[in-house]
């Protein structure tokens, strides 16, 4: 009982204080009317509104995972504070992302990057306190376990996609050794129709093997929205879309982003809650 009431004080205290820092970034010189400044350029209102959509939706998830922390069994409650964490970093970095297009009208991979080289990896944090100790191998790949091959493949595609981004490395060097770092993450995670390297699907609870196999097609298919948002960045020149490549590249992220991050804090939702169901039952 004092446990439960340690978690929910926990919860709102974090809901609280992330509502608390949003509210303190906001002032009267922030605030922008789209249809004026955006008036018949319309990647650019498309970009801004999903920089708008981007944090808000981010931070609604950031209350609904704390909110739930607290109505899944205990072994899943790790799972819901890595959701919580994944959007409500992802809602501070699209604030300011927001602030930076508005106020100097430049899209920004810095950011971007910042946000992901910490929401990635708990990304694929989330697979395996989700799955369970139970259903990770012990079998090794390039010498790493499960967790560092996906922490390596992580680190891997972020920053040789922030090199390719940022012009240090040809584009397509990016884009390729990038993949590398993927494929590293599904390797270890398995798809759809596998295993995978790292995790036994036999292992998996009949309840969650559903959001396992959810998680992974969010890695196989959902990650695929990146490159094409990469290849549209004029520093990577590889689809000329002329003075609109900046826009191009942040919608696409910016889509991917709302789908990957909520969608893969969802699906694991789902599972613990099934999975606290059958533990009741």
């Amino acid at each position: 009982m004092i446990s439960e009431k340690f978690s929910k004080t926990t919860s709102l205290l974090l809901i609280g204080t992330i509502a608390l820092a949003m509210a303190g970034t906001v002032s009267a010189a922030d605030i922008v009317d789209p249809s004026v400044k955006y008036k018949g350029d319309t990647l650019g209102l498309i970009t801004f509104f999903l920089f708008f959509v981007g944090y808000i939706s981010m931070g609604a998830a950031f209350v609904f995972f704390m909110s739930e922390r607290s109505n899944v069994a205990p072994e899943y409650r790790t799972t819901m504070t890595i959701s919580a964490l994944i959007v409500g970093i992802a809602a501070f970095h699209y604030y300011y992302m927001r602030g930076v297009y508005t106020d100097l009208d430049v899209v920004s991979i810095e950011y971007r990057y910042m946000d992901w080289i910490i929401t990635v990896p708990l990304m694929a944090l989330k697979f395996p306190s989700l799955v369970g100790k139970d259903a990770i191998t012990d079998e090794k790949f390039l010498g790493m376990g499960f967790t560092g091959i996906c922490f390596t493949g992580a680190l891997v595609m972020i920053g040789f996609g922030y090199l390719g981004e940022a012009g240090v490395i040809p584009g397509i060097a990016g884009l390729v050794l990038g993949g590398v770092g993927w494929a590293m993450i599904v390797v270890a995670t398995g798809t759809p129709w596998t295993s995978g390297k790292g995790v036994d699907n036999s292992k998996i609870k009949p309840e969650l093997l559903w959001s396992a196999n959810a998680l992974r097609w969010f890695i196989v298919v959902g990650w695929v929205i990146y490159p094409f948002g990469y290849m549209f960045n004029p520093a990577v020149n590889m689809i000329d879309a002329g003075t609109s490549g900046e826009e191009a590249m942040a919608i696409a992220y910016n889509i991917a982003d709302i789908i990957n991050k909520i969608g893969f804090g969802i699906v694991a939702w789902i599972g613990a809650k099934k999975a606290t169901e059958a533990m009741a039952a």
